[in-house]
């Protein structure tokens, strides 16, 4: 029976397993901090981080199996593999010490995105009546020669098809969020790798909750919705009226149960977070095909949120501050060597 290559590669240092812990702790704390300071309690309205992260733990579960029985079916040289490589391929390869690793990284990047969620919600309760909004589509006007890049988008790629497709892209970014991470943590040959990525996607959270105080904004769809009253109805329209009703409940009764607002501009997370995912896919030496898809993505994602108001231009260049800054972050915490140029090997296959 061939021993699987580089069995050790699902170690981890302790010190990468406590960094999105201390990420998901920090967040928490600034969170309970500033509901405290609003007068609301914290929450985790609707129950979305929760949901998410049991789906997502069941989505992991999935792909732990598919991991153990595509290794054991390489290794056994067999469509169909035995129970006996089988078992060994998850002794060998998803230890206590993985699973433990694993759990750990999804538990602390949702308690992250729940404590961002309560920031990003009484920011109007911190900071009532502040608004950046003139200053920041003055600054984008003064960018683009006087003219409202939303608007150029609007004549250059036209308001039918196009906003279809963009806000198709906009809202992939729900799925593909947990789907990167747990991907991530599951197939990467060096779990050092994964480890870096969630960990710097959690701190993306804790950033961009902090920029939402820093410059307080609603995005343009909000201050001018005369400018984007040509697009046809889309998800992402629909999303906007959504948020736009919560949050206007919200600030009715901010003690209400449940009730919770997301609506903040400055800066795009959306943007920050995808940037993250691509450039992560070099640092961690992903193929190339991976990383042409990320940028591909990413290029897409920052042109829908100009094109559908949720953000302006500067919100997308504070994004990708943003994501360099995560990146960097995480790997002061985990102490990950990047591997730029280098290309992570295939799964080994049976000799």
């Amino acid at each position: 029976m061939t021993p699987i290559a580089n069995p050790d590669s699902s170690e981890v240092s302790r010190r990468s397993l406590l960094a999105g812990p201390v990420v998901a702790a920090i967040t928490l704390l600034a969170a309970l901090i500033a509901t405290n300071e609003a007068g609301v309690a914290f929450t985790d309205p609707d129950r979305v981080g929760a949901r998410r992260l049991a789906a997502l733990c069941g989505f992991v579960a999935v792909l732990v199996a598919l991991d153990i029985v595509v290794r054991a079916a390489r290794r056994s040289g067999r469509a169909i593999p035995s129970l006996g490589d089988i078992r060994a391929v998850r002794c060998e390869r998803w230890t206590r010490h993985r699973g433990v690793v694993v759990v750990s990284a999804l538990v602390a990047f949702y308690v992250t995105y729940v404590a961002y969620r309560n920031l990003k919600s009484v920011v109007p309760l911190l900071r009532p009546g502040d608004l950046f909004d003139r200053q920041l589509a003055d600054l984008d006007r003064s960018l683009f020669g006087g003219s409202d890049p939303a608007e150029l988008l609007h004549t250059l790629l036209g308001t039918g098809v196009s906003t279809q497709i963009l806000s198709s892209v906009y809202v992939t970014f729900v799925f593909f969020l947990p789907l990167s991470l747990a991907i991530a943590l599951v197939f990467s040959p060096d779990l050092e790798g994964g480890i870096y990525y969630a960990t710097a996607l959690s701190v993306n959270w804790t950033i961009g909750a902090a920029s939402y105080f820093m410059l307080p904004a609603l995005g343009p769809i909000y201050f001018v919705p005369a400018d984007f009253a040509d697009l046809p109805d889309s998800h992402a329209s629909y999303l906007q009226d959504l948020l736009l009703d919560q949050r206007r409940e919200f600030l009715a009764d901010p003690t209400a149960p449940g009730v919770a607002q997301s609506i903040a501009a400055f800066a795009s997370l959306h943007v920050s977070l995808l940037f993250t995912a691509a450039l992560a896919a070099h640092l961690i030496g992903l193929g190339p095909r991976v990383r042409i898809a990320l940028w591909l993505l990413f290029v897409l994602s920052a042109i829908s949120t100009i094109h559908l108001g949720w953000h302006y231009v500067l919100d997308a260049a504070a994004g990708i501050v943003i994501g360099l800054a995560a990146l960097a972050i995480a790997k002061a915490l985990t102490g990950f060597q990047w591997r730029t140029g280098r290309v992570q090997p295939a799964p080994e296959r049976a000799a």
